[in-house]
């Protein structure tokens, strides 16, 4: 008998919602700003050295709020300098968002924002069809490379496009988060198809280290409060859980077992803490950035 269940980004709407609600309840966007906030300055301080423009390419930017945060590091090292952001981004509604957010915010005027509504091997295609290979003094990929079919490839496209002072910089969830536990026990029983694959910092360094190329690695700490999981019924407990398994109606199509074996194993140490009557997933992030 064919399974019922289905992959969550079957149902584009769906993902978002659970995407937005994973992003209310965990430390994600927390982390990565204080990343943003500590440490990115320095990694961006000679990406535009004796440059009147400064190009950054944004691969699966979202709804923008990290680009911002980048964007502003940047004009704060490099006052008044044009910077030209582009970003690739194939969720509509993301873009949309993106936009309000770029129509909200002050202190952009030196910067040109340029959106391409497609997927990072559209328009790797598109710029192979087009015979074009426009270098970047900045890219970043932060959480989206679990939604490309070919990692290795679509690292080695990016980074060919790096200028001599450049940085690629990507951001995954780390090889010590739940996420890693979760999805190297159960991940084979998730109808992945071949719309999402898991892969964790962890992986990444693996696939660096034998391309030989050079990059630093930092661990962001991180949780997402999962409580509501663990009360049937919970609607926000329901988007959590297909969150957790890139699966559509995970609580109402999974067989029972696999139900009941996941539910166990995101209780365990090894996913998650218990913290004054919370379940804490272990969200940890792994930040790589890698030289030209």
């Amino acid at each position: 008998m064919a399974s019922p269940m289905r992959s969550l980004l079957t149902d584009p709407a769906r993902y978002l919602q659970s995407f937005r609600l994973f992003l209310e309840k965990s430390t994600e966007h927390q982390s990565m700003r204080e990343f943003m906030e500590k440490q990115l300055p320095t990694l961006i301080a000679s990406i535009g050295n004796g440059k009147s423009t400064i190009n950054i390419l944004s691969v699966g930017g979202g709804a923008g709020e990290i680009d911002l945060l980048i964007l502003s590091k940047v004009q704060a090292r490099y006052p008044g300098v044009t910077i030209n952001n582009d970003v690739i981004e194939p969720s509509a509604d993301q873009v949309l968002k993106y936009k309000e957010r770029v129509a909200e915010t002050s202190n952009l005027e030196n910067i040109k924002f340029t959106w391409h509504e497609e997927t990072a091997y559209e328009y790797e295609s598109r710029m192979n069809a087009e015979k074009k290979s426009k270098k970047w003094d900045f890219i970043h990929m932060i959480q989206m490379l679990y939604y490309v079919k070919d990692i290795p490839a679509t690292i080695r496209y990016f980074h060919s496009l790096l200028e001599a002072q450049a940085k690629l910089l990507i951001i995954l969830v780390s090889g010590t988060s739940g996420w890693e536990t979760l999805w190297k026990k159960y991940g084979s029983s998730f109808p992945l198809n071949d719309l999402c694959t898991y892969i964790s910092s962890a992986d990444l360094r693996r696939m660096l280290d034998s391309a030989g190329l050079k990059y630093q690695f930092y661990e962001l700490p991180s949780h997402m409060d999962i409580t509501s999981c663990f009360t049937e019924g919970n609607k926000d407990g329901e988007l959590l859980l297909d969150f957790l398994t890139e699966t559509r109606e995970f609580s109402k199509t999974a067989p029972p077992e696999l139900k009941r074996q996941v539910m166990e194993e995101l209780k365990k140490p090894e996913c998650s803490e218990k913290r004054d009557g919370k379940v804490l997933f272990n969200n940890n992030l792994g930040v790589i950035v890698i030289e030209p």
